[in-house]
C-alpha cells in the first residue's frame, strides 16, 4: 500500500473517531450538530494528532452542503476570495451553502483574519478552523464572535493501545501480517503522547523495522530518536508546562517539580528562561522562609550561563529540588502588593520630616532631618520612631507568615521591640 497508514485508516464517520469523547460523545452538542447537518461556524482547538482535521473530513463525507479547504500555512487572501467565488457559484447554481475548511487558522494574520468576517457574517459560508494554538489569543476576537469553540483532549494511552491493536488486524492497517504484542502496543501509545496519527506512524515504522514477524519494543525503540513531547516553545504547551513546574514547586512537590522540568528539558526549553522562572519563584513562594532559596536560583542562573547544557541540567534540577522543599511563605510578594495598590489610591503621602535628607543647603530651614534617632545609638540598634508618612501611621502591609526563617525574624523583632519598651519605661533609653 502506497497510502501512509494514517491517510488509509482516516475515520469516513463520527464512530471511527479515536476519543473527544467529552465532545463528540452520543448526545453531545457537536455530534449533534454534524449528524443532523446543521453545523454552524466552529473553531476546532487541541495538540496535533487529537482529530481536528478527521472531524473536518467527516464533515465533508457526510454534509450535504459544498465543502471547501484552504492551509493557512500556504495560503492567504487570495485563496479566501477563490473560496468565495466558489461558494457563490455553488449557491447560485445548485442551491447549496458552503462550508469552508481552514486548517491551522492562526498562521493567518490579522487581515487575513478580517477578510474572512463578512462571508461568514452573510453566509457565503460556514467556518471550520482548526488550530493547534488558542484561538483567544491567536484569532481575532470578532471572528471568535461568530463561532463556537470545541477543544479537543490528547487522546488516552489505554484507547491508544487498544486501537493499535485493532489496526494490527486491520485490512487497511497492517492487515494481520505483523503480531502486535500489548506490552509493545502499550509502549507506542506512551511514546505518542495523545497523538493518535504519530502512534500510526510509530506502529507502521516499527513494522518495518521488525524482522521476525512480531513487533517487539525494541523494534519500536529503534525508531524512535527522541521522545514525542508535543511542546511549541511560544505556545500553549511551553505556558501550560512552566506553569505547572512553578505550581508544582508551590505546592512543595518535589517529584512533580523536577518532572516538569525534564519535560522541558527534553523538549529544547531555553534553560534562562528555567533559571529565571526559579529566581521569580524564590521571592515569590519562599521569600524570608528560607532567604538561601534566592541564592539557590540566583547561583543557578549563574552556572546556567557560565556553564550551559547539558551540565546546567543538573544544576536546575538541584535548584528546583531545594525550592520545591523549602518552607513556603509569600509575604514578599503581598507586600509589595499592598503598598502598589496604596500608592495608585493614595499618590501623594509626604515622608515625615525627619527622614527626610538633611544633607543639602537650606534643608535645615525647612526642619528636614530635625529629630531623627539614629538607631545605632541605641540598644540593641533599635528605636521606636515613625517611619511611615502621616497619613498612613497605622497601615501594615507586611504580614509575617511566621514559617521558617520568618519566624526566627519575627522573634528576634518581637525580642529587641519589648526590650526597647522596657528601657523606655525604665527612662533608660540611651545608651
Amino acid at each position: 500500500m502506497s497510502e501512509p497508514i494514517g491517510v488509509r485508516l482516516r475515520p469516513n464517520t463520527l464512530d471511527e473517531i479515536i476519543g473527544q469523547e467529552e465532545i463528540l460523545g452520543q448526545g453531545k452538542f457537536l455530534r449533534k450538530l454534524i449528524e443532523s447537518d446543521t453545523l454552524s461556524s466552529i473553531i476546532l482547538y487541541g495538540p496535533p494528532g487529537t482529530g481536528k482535521t478527521t472531524i473536518a473530513h467527516v464533515v465533508a463525507q457526510t454534509t450535504s452542503r459544498a465543502f471547501l479547504s484552504i492551509n493557512a500555512v500556504s495560503g492567504g487572501k487570495k485563496d479566501i476570495e477563490d473560496a468565495v467565488k466558489k461558494a457563490d457559484k455553488f449557491k447560485e447554481e445548485e442551491s447549496k451553502q458552503t462550508i469552508l475548511f481552514i486548517d491551522e487558522i492562526h498562521r493567518f494574520n490579522k487581515t487575513q483574519q478580517d477578510a474572512l468576517l463578512p462571508y461568514i457574517e452573510n453566509g457565503t459560508f460556514i467556518l471550520i478552523g482548526a488550530t493547534t494554538e488558542n484561538p483567544y489569543f491567536e484569532c481575532q476576537k470578532a471572528l471568535l464572535s461568530r463561532s463556537n469553540i470545541f477543544q479537543l483532549s490528547p487522546v488516552n494511552e489505554e484507547i491508544i493501545k487498544d486501537y493499535l491493536l485493532k489496526v494490527a488486524k486491520d485490512p487497511r492497517g497492517l492487515d494481520g501480517k505483523f503480531e502486535l504484542p500489548e506490552e509493545t502496543a502499550g509502549f507506542l501509545a506512551r511514546q505518542a503522547n495523545g497523538d493518535v496519527r504519530h502512534s500510526l506512524q510509530l506502529l507502521e515504522l516499527a513494522s518495518v523495522a521488525d524482522e521476525d514477524g512480531i513487533i517487539s519494543i525494541e523494534d519500536a525503540e529503534s525508531v524512535i530518536s527522541t521522545p514525542h513531547l508535543g511542546y511549541d516553545k511560544d505556545g500553549d504547551r511551553h505556558y501550560d508546562t512552566i506553569s505547572a513546574f512553578i505550581k508544582s514547586i508551590r505546592g512543595s512537590d518535589p517529584d512533580a517539580a523536577v518532572y516538569y522540568l525534564g519535560r522541558m528539558l527534553a523538549a529544547g526549553e531555553d534553560v534562562k528562561f528555567i533559571a529565571r522562572r526559579l529566581m521569580i519563584s524564590a521571592s515569590e513562594d519562599i521569600g524570608n522562609a528560607d532567604p538561601m532559596a534566592l541564592l539557590v536560583a540566583t547561583n543557578a542562573a549563574l552556572v546556567v550561563e557560565r556553564v550551559g547544557l547539558p551540565e546546567c541540567q543538573l544544576t536546575l534540577s538541584q535548584a528546583t529540588l531545594y525550592l520545591a522543599m523549602a518552607p513556603k511563605s509569600n509575604s514578599a510578594t503581598t507586600a509589595i502588593g499592598a503598598v502598589m495598590n496604596y500608592i495608585k489610591e493614595h499618590p501623594t503621602d509626604d515622608e515625615p520630616n525627619h527622614l527626610r535628607d538633611a544633607h543639602y543647603k537650606s534643608a535645615a530651614k525647612l526642619g528636614h532631618g530635625i529629630g531623627y534617632l539614629y538607631p545605632h545609638d541605641y540598644p540593641d540598634h533599635y528605636v521606636d520612631q515613625q517611619y511611615l508618612p502621616d497619613s498612613v501611621p497605622e497601615h501594615s502591609f507586611y504580614k509575617n507568615s511566621h514559617i521558617g526563617y520568618e519566624q526566627v525574624q519575627a522573634d528576634y523583632m518581637n525580642n529587641i521591640i519589648a526590650r526597647a519598651m522596657q528601657y523606655r519605661n525604665q527612662g533608660d533609653n540611651k545608651s
